[in-house]
């Protein structure tokens, strides 16, 4: 029986992550900054601070923008805003790929100048030696199967996954080989629905589902796409749970109206003459 996650302000561990398993639903949502972070932490159990940064705050085609340096500035904040969820953040193309040193090399420094829990890579049995590595050096690893988009690029785009019987067995081999190196979960992304349930239920760690499937022991979303703030295409498996475009958009248009009839500032946000000593 899956054990639940205590009901304390003391942060989630990777180990509490695991435990879910086949329990209540696991809760996560990616974050980038600060204030939403401060926003999302009393509603989910997991935050990722993904290389998906590199496209949503700063306008790159692909996630191949992301650095490391990007990504530990990104990370850092987050923790700042962040108590109770467990903090996760992606390693970047380049930065682990080539060997088992890069990758504990680089992964020591995400956790060392970050403070998060774990970092999270993308890959399945080509990634199984770098994944066995970092965990041997004591830092949890989220693993990524399914569509990768560090390879869209290799790939030719964002292109489902599991779709003939072939790319199902290599798939399976995937979460399987990322199990035994030790993740203590791993995402499914841009899965035919009902291989990511099958993965779901043959591996022990929990599955994190994004475009997969509702069997997945969790799911994840971008925040700017479940908001409504993302600005280009919206991918097919995003729910919008708000409108936010509508909003910033017709706040700056109030907001440039009053500028332009000199309504804004007015008497409530300007300072009048001050007595003597105040602004000391």
């Amino acid at each position: 029986m899956a054990t639940e996650l205590p009901t304390t302000d003391i942060r989630i561990s990777t180990e509490a992550i695991r435990r879910r398993k086949g329990g209540t639903p696991i809760v996560c949502l990616t974050a980038y900054t600060y204030p939403i972070a401060r926003l999302l932490d009393d509603h989910v159990d997991l935050l990722l601070v993904g290389d998906s940064v590199a496209m949503v705050l700063h306008g790159h085609k692909t996630t191949l923008g992301a650095s490391l340096e990007m990504m530990i500035a990104h990370g850092q904040a987050v923790m700042r805003g962040s108590a109770r969820a467990c903090v996760v953040v992606d390693m970047p193309a380049g930065t682990y790929e080539d060997s088992a040193a890069q990758a504990v090399a680089s992964a020591r420094r995400m956790i060392d100048e970050t403070g998060c829990q774990a970092v999270k890579l993308e890959g399945g049995v080509d990634m199984a030696r770098q994944i066995a590595a970092i965990v041997a050096a004591g830092i949890p690893v989220m693993g990524h199967i399914g569509l990768l988009p560090q390879s869209v690029e290799k790939d030719g785009g964002y292109k489902i996954k599991g779709r003939t019987e072939k790319a199902v067995a290599t798939l399976v081999r995937d979460a399987l080989a990322v199990e035994g190196a030790g993740a203590f979960s791993v995402v499914i992304e841009g899965t035919i629905e009902t291989v990511a349930a099958d993965i779901t239920r043959r591996i022990a760690i929990p599955t994190i589902g994004i475009g997969a499937s509702g069997d997945c022991d969790g799911q994840i979303l971008v925040i700017d796409d479940m908001v409504g703030l993302t600005v280009d295409r919206v991918p097919k498996f995003v729910k919008e749970y708000a409108d936010l475009r509508s909003v910033v958009s017709h706040a700056a248009e109030r907001y440039a109206a009053e500028v332009r009839s000199r309504t804004f500032p007015g008497p409530g946000h300007v300072f009048s003459a001050t007595k003597r000593g105040d602004d000391a």
